[in-house]
């Protein structure tokens, strides 16, 4: 059966996935820091979908003040899916990175920040060449004050794109709801090949106020 891929299924056309969590390698490949909570105290988290997790990833990894990273998948209602199924745009889920970082050396808005400046928040269901459900961009907070800084920095981002021609951000803004680990090889996928595929890329305008 044909499905578009562009489209986001319901949650009765969602595939019906399984109750086997994805093993977690258990550190980051570049840091060797933990994937999985507990994280040190006070650090937090932070989830974006901008394309291709494996350049989103990278991206974040390497700011000051970020502990560990990893990949995987949220927004949909398919139970721990694979990647092919979430591929499949069979499942409603999106690529992500989880960030998780220490507040008191770098905050959610300079993340929110890197966010909207590395990728095209205007592309609906693509990003790039990248074309499906999964590729679209995504915020996912844990706290009501996060939503509203979100959504302030897309609004500001907004009035910049709009002035040099570009057409209204589609990028979703929504509570965190699971974030499941993708599989073993996609974690710091780009430090483990280096020459692998990156599609990532921003508008090349600066987030200014």
């Amino acid at each position: 059966m044909f499905f578009d891929k562009s489209i986001l299924p319901t949650k009765e056309q969602a595939l019906p996935g399984r109750a086997d969590l994805t093993p977690v390698p258990p550190a980051h490949y570049v840091n060797n820091h933990p994937l999985q909570a507990p994280f040190l105290d006070g650090f937090k988290i932070a989830v974006f979908g901008l394309g291709c997790f494996w350049g989103a990833e990278r991206k974040f990894w390497q700011l000051n003040g970020v502990y560990s990273t990893a990949v995987g998948y949220t927004g949909g209602f398919t139970p721990n899916p694979t990647y092919e199924e979430v591929c499949s745009g069979q499942t409603g889920h999106n690529e992500v990175v989880m960030v998780v970082y220490d507040p008191s050396v770098i905050t959610f808005k300079t993340l929110l920040i890197t966010f909207w400046e590395s990728h095209n928040p205007t592309q609906g269901m693509q990003q790039g060449n990248d074309k499906g459900t999964q590729y679209r961009s995504g915020v996912y907070c844990s706290a009501e004050d996060e939503l509203k800084l979100a959504r302030k920095t897309r609004d500001v981002y907004q009035k910049q794109l709009t002035h040099t021609g570009f057409a209204k951000v589609t990028t979703e803004i929504l509570p965190l709801e699971t974030f499941y680990y993708a599989e073993a090889y996609h974690q710091q996928y780009l430090a483990k090949n280096p020459d692998g595929y990156c599609g990532l890329g921003g508008t090349n305008i600066d987030y200014a106020e």
